[in-house]
């Protein structure tokens, strides 16, 4: 016969009959068993079973009334701490959480179940704990943000971004920029306009951050403005609209200035006509004639505003004669000169036009910033000066010996754009898709993606997606003299976690 060893802590007490079913129990306060003390007293009296908790979709946030909308992911501390708060009772005095957890459910049942632990004291300084189930029912409603966006005719800011300028180089290389480093993602809604774009905002902060983005990527300024749409004269409270004005530089890569003679000391003794090198934070001009390069800001630029005087709409095609590279001892180099540049060789060449080749023999001289790249024979673009009509009053003050015949500006890689352009694998996303149904009719996005191919500079800030859209064609139809670049290629250039791919 087994003997049951009674621990000599139950041994020492005495056991009592229950108050109310005679069953021996240990003492206690209430002289009471678990089950009837659970039959006289519920601690949980007071506490739901069941909560709502509402959802929105679009955001995926929660409500936590009486009107703030927080983030919490199924199961997480912070959803718990958002179920316990919309939990009555579990305040009460006396009333103690020992735990609480989720208990699980399917995630797409639209119910959370959270397990609670609590304690009180009840009759006599008794302890009584008890564990129950909370269900939450999760309904969808809309956030007012939320809500405020699918309107889309709710915006409390705006940012007018506008370029008064022929040639839309910029503005299309901006769009490129705003996308990559996603900027645009708050707005709640954009819309094109003529010569730009409006973004709208929801608040005055998030317009603030996309002009101090455009601020830092293109030479502009901006101007600020704010309209009351209402006062309420109880609380003094006002309600404004806000907008910013953003004037991009009616400059563009590749096109011509000619600058003030105040600015040209400025800048190291820099020839007043200039070309426009790139186009960054600043403007980068190059005297194709020295090789002298500058920097003008936008202060500076707004300061002395000056125009282009050829766009590349304006390009005609030279054939390269002959040409013959400046030594470094013939350079003109004065005291004070600015930087020169190092990318490029200053020679001496002799042109024909295109169109005149066979008809006119008559060569052209001028001095080129392209010496490293051309060959007898190859075709090239520039501006022709001395045939232009060009109405700018920092020009007509120029004596016409300094006025070069010619400007070139780039080497031409053959007429079949058609070809070149079916042979594209790549292509590039769009904020909306009128932008480019603006330049269109000009052809100017077709040149914008054509410098993409033959500029790894100018592309490096550039995010490419395959065209799924496109198959291999046959390499027979392109000339074999044109740059093309692959997919492959464009990603070595470019730093791998700033692309992202397409369908392939």
């Amino acid at each position: 016969m087994e003997c049951v060893q009674i621990p000599d802590m139950v041994q020492d007490k005495a056991m009592v009959p229950c108050c109310e079913c005679g069953t021996s129990i240990v003492p206690n306060p209430a002289n009471m068993c678990i089950p009837c003390l659970r039959t006289r007293v519920d601690i949980t009296e007071g506490i739901p079973k069941q909560v709502t908790l509402y959802f929105c979709n679009k955001c995926e946030r929660y409500l936590q009334p009486p009107s703030e909308w927080v983030h919490a992911v199924l199961e997480s501390k912070e959803l718990l701490t958002l179920c316990l708060k919309r939990l009555k009772g579990l305040d009460r005095k006396g009333l103690r959480l020992i735990n609480a957890g989720f208990v699980w459910t399917e995630p797409h049942s639209k119910r959370l179940k959270v397990q609670l632990n609590v304690q009180e004291d009840v009759i006599g300084g008794a302890v009584l704990q008890q564990i129950f189930v909370v269900e939450y029912t999760i309904n969808n409603q809309m956030c007012t943000d939320c809500h405020r966006i699918e309107a889309k005719d709710y915006w409390n800011a705006c940012v007018q971004i506008r370029q008064k300028a022929t040639n839309k180089k910029t503005f299309l290389l901006l769009e490129q920029l705003v996308m990559k480093y996603k900027v645009h993602e708050q707005a709640v809604g954009m819309k094109p306009v003529n010569d730009g774009l409006d973004f709208f905002y929801a608040n005055e902060s998030a317009a603030r951050k996309m002009v101090d983005f455009l601020v830092t990527v293109v030479p502009c300024r901006y101007q600020h403005s704010k309209k009351l749409i209402s006062h309420d004269c109880h609380s003094n409270i006002y309600n404004y609209k806000f907008t910013y004005s953003v004037e991009i530089v009616p400059v563009s890569k590749d096109s011509v200035v000619c600058l003030p003679r105040k600015l040209t000391q400025q800048l190291g003794g820099i020839s007043p006509i200039c070309l426009v090198h790139k186009i960054t934070n600043s403007v980068h001009l190059m005297d194709v004639s020295s090789g002298q390069v500058a920097e003008v800001s936008a202060t500076v630029y707004w300061r002395y505003n000056f125009n282009s005087i050829c766009n590349p709409k304006q390009l005609m095609e030279y054939i390269v004669m002959n040409i013959e590279i400046i030594r470094h001892e013939n350079k003109n180099i004065f005291p004070g000169q600015g930087c020169i540049s190092n990318k490029h060789v200053i020679a001496d060449v002799w042109l024909v036009k295109a169109s005149e080749l066979g008809i006119n023999n008559n060569e052209i001289h001028t001095r080129t910033h392209l010496g490293h790249i051309l060959k007898p024979g190859d075709s090239v673009l520039g501006y022709a000066l001395k045939d232009s009509n060009i109405n700018d009053t920092n020009f007509d003050k120029l004596n016409d010996d300094t006025v070069p015949d010619v400007i070139l500006v780039k080497k031409f890689y053959g007429h079949d754009k058609a070809a070149r352009r079916r042979a594209r694998l790549w292509k590039l996303k769009h904020i909306v898709d009128e932008v480019v149904s603006m330049n269109t009719e000009n052809n100017e996005y077709n040149d914008f993606l054509d410098e993409l191919e033959e500029d790894p500079e100018f592309r490096q800030n550039v995010n490419i997606f395959r065209d799924s859209s496109k198959i291999p064609v046959d390499t027979d139809e392109i000339d074999p003299t044109v740059p093309r670049i692959t997919l492959a290629e464009m990603l070595d250039d470019l730093a791998i976690e700033d692309v992202e791919m397409g369908d392939s």
